[in-house]
């Protein structure tokens, strides 16, 4: 792995981060042709299929243009920054699956602690699993790694901290106020609609608590490694449920 010093800073910048999500994003979209078929929203994840809706409904059908804007936009940010372009790649890429893979289970802990301390709090929760295809729920993961980063860390919780900012909040609390904002739309996004899940206690206060967690994370450690534990966290789930 690179020197402390620089993979630090590496893992934020934009250049390791397309490297790093690129292959999921890949194995995304293929597993999303290779197994929808005719019918590739019942693949997608919830966040990916509500961006391709609203596009279909301001005239933009193509199924090619969310990924393609994503990698574009990478590909213009790493132009923009590529005098700051960090050496080592596979030092970086490598410390990038590792943190990855530590982040995924430090937030499995949190999910296996919740229920407990919700239940000892007097919340009435249903925390029993439903089971699905596994190949078709990992697919679909990977996408909720990709796309409900970009769209509730990257965009949202960017633009909310900015705002704030703007507005001359303080800095620390510009940064919580944009993360409770992000987290708290990011859960209650997979109750929406027709598509939705049903809302369950353990399930909103969860995803609440991973999407401080990421907001966390994507602030501290760069997108790509937001993505990475994403995606590790729920297949490692999915798989697991399987």
């Amino acid at each position: 792995m690179a020197k402390p010093g620089a993979y630090f800073p590496a893992t934020r910048h934009p250049w390791p981060c397309l490297l790093f999500v690129l292959p999921i994003l890949v194995a995304y979209e293929a597993g999303v042709l290779a197994l929808g078929g005719p019918h590739p929203e019942t693949v997608r994840n919830g966040a990916d299929h509500w961006l391709r809706t609203q596009l279909i409904s301001l005239g933009v059908p193509y199924s090619w243009v969310p990924p393609v804007v994503l990698a574009l936009g990478f590909t213009f940010w790493c132009w923009a920054r590529r005098a700051e372009r960090p050496g080592d790649l596979v030092g970086v890429l490598s410390g990038m699956v590792i943190e990855s893979v530590t982040f995924a289970l430090g937030l499995w802990g949190v999910s296996r602690a919740l229920a407990p301390l919700l239940q000892g709090l007097g919340v009435e929760l249903d925390v029993g699993p439903g089971r699905e295809e596994a190949l078709r729920l990992v697919i679909t993961y990977l996408g909720a790694g990709i796309y409900e980063e970009a769209l509730f860390r990257l965009l949202l919780f960017t633009a909310l901290a900015r705002l704030m900012r703007l507005i001359e909040v303080p800095g620390v609390l510009a940064l919580a106020l944009a993360a409770v904002a992000s987290a708290t739309l990011f859960s209650s996004a997979h109750h929406w609609g027709p598509h939705g899940q049903a809302y369950s206690n353990y399930l909103f206060l969860f995803r609440l608590v991973a999407g401080l967690y990421f907001a966390l994370l994507y602030h501290v450690r760069g997108f790509g490694i937001a993505v990475g534990a994403h995606a590790c966290y729920n297949v490692m789930v999915s798989v697991g449920a399987s």
